[in-house]
C-alpha cells in the first residue's frame, strides 16, 4: 500500500552533521512548498560495515540519529531501514522503485556524493535523471566547508575520539550527544552526596576521550534540560574495572529516573580523568567540577 506523499532526503547521516543539515533543511523547504511531509531514510548500520566485513566506529546510535533529525530539524518521520545482504546487493533503479512505493517519495535530497545500490553503481546524478525521466523530484546538495574543511563525518569523528568537542560542535552545528536509558550505578555518588546519572555507550559507538566534559542532560520527552558534569572513563578511584561508564551529576537535582531515555549533550572538554588519592576527595571535586561545568554551559 503507497504510502503519503513525502520528500525524502536519503543518506546515513552520522552525526546530523552541518552538511547533513543543508539537505535537512533543503528538504523541510520542499516540503513545505509541496504541502506534503519531510523524512529521512537511513539505515541502522553504515553500509561499509557489511561490504568491509568489519564493525565501524560512528558517532552517534541509529536512536541519536533520530532524536537530533527531530529536536533540531522538526522532521518525526525517520526511515530505518535493515542494511542486509539483501540490500547490499539490491540495483540501484530497484532501491529508488522500492522507496518510491513504500515509502511515497516524490521527492529526494541527496548530497553530491551520495552512492547506493549494487556496487555503490547509483550516484546522486543518476538519481536525478531518472527523476527526470520518470517525473519525481531530486535535489542535489554540495559540498559543505567550515574554516576550508569539507565538512564530514570521517572528519567529526577524529575531533570526538580526541576529546576536541567544542571544535567537534562546530563542525556538527549542535552539541554532540549521547542518549540511552538510565542504568543503575554502584550507588557510591549518592553516598558522596553527588548522585550521578548512568549511561553506557553502545557497541561501536566511538568513546570521546576519557575525562571530564561540561554537558546539559534531560529526560527525552521533557522541556527541561539541566547543567551537569560527565565523567567518561574507568572511574580509577573506585573501581578496577575496565569497562567504560557515563556519569552525570547534576546540579540542584533530585529525582528517580532510572530506566528513563535520556539525552547527555557535550559542550566542552574541562579536564582528563584521573585517579584520587581518596573518595572524599573524588566527592569534593565532582561538586567543583559542577558548580564549574554550570557556569560553561548557562548560556549555551
Amino acid at each position: 500500500m503507497l504510502d503519503s506523499k513525502k520528500v525524502v532526503a536519503l543518506g546515513f547521516f552520522d552525526g546530523v552533521h552541518l552538511g547533513h543539515a543543508a539537505l535537512l533543511n533543503r528538504a523541510n523547504a520542499v516540503a513545505k512548498e509541496l504541502d506534503i511531509e519531510p523524512a529521512v531514510l537511513t539505515f541502522d548500520r553504515h553500509p561499509d560495515e557489511l561490504v568491509s566485513g568489519k564493525p565501524m566506529a560512528l558517532i552517534n546510535s541509529a536512536e541519536d540519529r533520530e532524536y537530533i533529525v527531530s529536536h533540531w530539524f522538526g522532521i518525526e518521520k525517520v526511515i530505518t531501514i535493515h542494511f542486509d545482504r539483501e540490500m547490499m546487493q539490491m540495483p540501484w533503479r530497484d532501491f529508488v522503485d522500492m522507496v518510491r512505493e513504500a515509502y511515497g517519495a516524490v521527492h529526494f535530497v541527496v548530497g553530491h556524493d551520495f552512492r547506493f545500490g549494487f556496487k555503490g553503481e547509483g550516484t546522486a546524478e543518476k538519481l536525478k535523471s531518472l527523476g527526470e525521466e520518470q517525473g519525481f523530484g531530486c535535489d542535489i546538495m554540495p559540498k559543505v566547508e567550515l574554516d576550508g574543511i569539507t565538512v564530514s563525518s570521517t572528519y567529526i569523528r577524529e575531533l570526538v575520539a580526541d576529546g576536541r568537542i567544542e571544535e567537534a560542535n562546530r563542525f556538527l552545528g549542535h552539541p554532540h550527544l549521547l542518549t540511552g536509558t538510565v542504568r543503575h550505578g554502584f550507588k557510591l555518588g549518592r553516598k558522596l552526596g553527588t548522585p550521578t546519572i548512568n549511561q553506557k555507550f553502545e557497541e561501536n559507538i566511538i568513546v570521546p576521550r576519557h575525562g571530564v566534559y561540561a554537558a546539559k542532560l534531560g529526560v527525552i520527552g521533557e522541556e527541561e534540560i539541566y547543567p551537569a558534569v560527565t565523567n567518561i572513563g574507568i572511574r580509577p578511584t573506585v573501581s578496577g574495572d575496565t569497562a567504560v561508564s557515563v556519569e552525570s551529576y547534576l546540579l540542584d537535582f533530585d529525582r528517580d529516573v532510572y530506566d528513563m531515555r535520556v539525552v547527555c549533550l557535550f559542550y566542552s572538554f574541562m579536564r582528563p580523568e584521573v585517579k584520587f588519592d581518596s573518595i572524599d576527595e573524588l566527592g569534593e571535586r565532582i561538586k567543583a567540577d559542577a558548580v564549574t561545568a554550570k557556569k560553561i554551559v548557562e548560556n549555551m
